[in-house]
């Protein structure tokens, strides 16, 4: 349904802001006038995952800890949750990859910015326990590199602003944009793949050179060979399919010819098949029910 990202400075207060949005959340959706699907409320950040401060005293240690919380982050993703990302997300680029992923879950995304000044938040670093806090260099180093959000970026918005003196953060607004704000569907660059079975290749040949076969069959039961009307095709005890004839012969030659262009079609779909713009069903009575479709739109069409 809907993913949240929190960001801020290091210390500045974005694991309190979470849990008062998590509970405010939670409560909406027990509220007995909320009439909804049923959503489950969760927050994700670096302890879930088990990473420590340490891994941002260094880039190369910190690119493979950011690869591990956007794959939990692709993992979590769902349209029956709201997924609150209490991590550092201080990176914009970071933000942007995972507003595509969230794109690609087909989730509304909204930005929570805890602000703060950099003294405040060195501040609270300082009272904080020492197996919590971080490296000196390393805290300048991420305050000196922290990218603030912008309601201007798609990836950013809707934006919402919680300021050191607010008591709580703004759940009525944040609760709209999640619920009924805009759902922005993927774009080329992250939409999903949709492999076909393996056996498609056979299924289709097989499926088409059956039903070829049984309108060869049919029209020679009839009076005549240039005599339409509706036939039956049996292709099994639980797939049937019905088919109107031409007042003519049709050749094999033709249903060959109809065969051939409805399996290059398929292999074109095959290889452009995307979530959103080419689901395909490949079961063989749904490829069976297409190829009579087909060659009756044909035999009108001639």
């Amino acid at each position: 349904m809907a993913c949240i990202t929190i960001s801020g400075y290091p210390c500045s207060g974005k694991t309190h802001r979470a849990l008062q949005l998590k509970r405010y959340l939670e409560q909406r959706l027990a509220d007995p006038a909320y009439e909804g699907p049923k959503l489950n409320v969760s927050a994700l950040n670096d302890a879930d995952l088990n990473l420590e401060r340490t891994v941002y005293n260094d880039g190369r240690a910190e690119k493979p800890a950011r690869a591990a919380y956007l794959t939990a982050i692709n993992r979590r993703l769902s349209k029956d949750s709201l997924l609150i990302l209490d991590g550092m997300n201080y990176i914009k680029g970071y933000r942007y990859q995972i507003y595509c992923a969230a794109r690609e879950a087909g989730v509304r995304v909204c930005t929570v910015f805890v602000a703060c000044t950099p003294e405040q938040s060195k501040a609270w670093h300082d009272t904080r326990p020492a197996e919590e806090q971080y490296d000196p260099a390393t805290l300048d180093n991420l305050i000196l590199r922290y990218e603030e959000p912008s309601s201007m970026v798609r990836w950013d918005s809707p934006l919402f602003t919680v300021a050191p003196e607010d008591e709580d953060v703004p759940g009525d607004a944040i609760w709209q944009g999640i619920i009924s704000g805009v759902r922005r569907p993927p774009n080329r660059a992250t939409e999903t793949v949709v492999k076909p079975p393996t056996d498609i290749l056979h299924t289709l040949e097989q499926t088409t050179t059956a039903i070829v076969g049984l309108i060869r069959s049919a029209q020679q039961s009839l009076p005549s060979q240039d005599s339409g009307g509706t036939v039956s095709l049996p292709l099994s005890s639980e797939l049937k399919f019905s088919l109107t004839l031409p007042n003519r012969n049709v050749t094999t030659a033709e249903l060959q010819r109809l065969k051939r262009q409805f399996i290059t079609a398929h292999k074109k779909a095959m290889s452009q098949s995307v979530v959103g713009r080419a689901e395909m069903d490949w079961s063989e009575g749904k490829i069976a029910g297409k190829f009579v479709d087909y060659i009756e739109e044909n035999f009108n069409a001639s």
